[in-house]
């Protein structure tokens, strides 16, 4: 099995930092997209950010030039550095990995996390 475990969620004051992580432990034997997803209370789950297998990465438009995402793919983690958060960035954030374990490494599967709270003070 894989499990995926967040950390780093916190109260922050407006314009603060935060950085979130993500370790995955079990049965992994690769790992493709890795990403974090936000869920703020009473709206949809939104994707965040997006890093490839070989680093290319990918942001929602809220928080370009704010959040950077990275991986250690020895270590089967992922970052978040928030910075210049903002009240809006208030959420649960998950992240997710799709990946192959070694029971079956040809099978893709999507793995999620349990999720930080993220609280930011206006």
């Amino acid at each position: 099995q894989v499990r995926l475990v967040e950390s780093g969620g916190d109260l922050v004051q407006a314009g603060g930092s935060l950085r979130l992580s993500c370790a995955a432990s079990g049965s992994i034997f690769s790992i493709d997209n890795m990403n974090w997803y936000r869920q703020a209370p009473g709206k949809q789950r939104e994707l965040v950010a997006t890093i490839t297998r070989g680093g290319n990465t990918n942001y929602a438009d809220s928080v370009k030039g704010r959040f950077t995402i990275s991986r250690d793919n020895a270590k089967n983690m992922v970052y978040l550095q928030m910075n210049s958060l903002k009240p809006e960035d208030t959420a649960v954030y998950y992240c997710k990995f799709r990946a192959t374990t070694s029971i079956n490494w040809s099978l893709w599967n999507d793995y999620w996390g349990q999720g930080t709270q993220v609280t930011v003070s206006s």
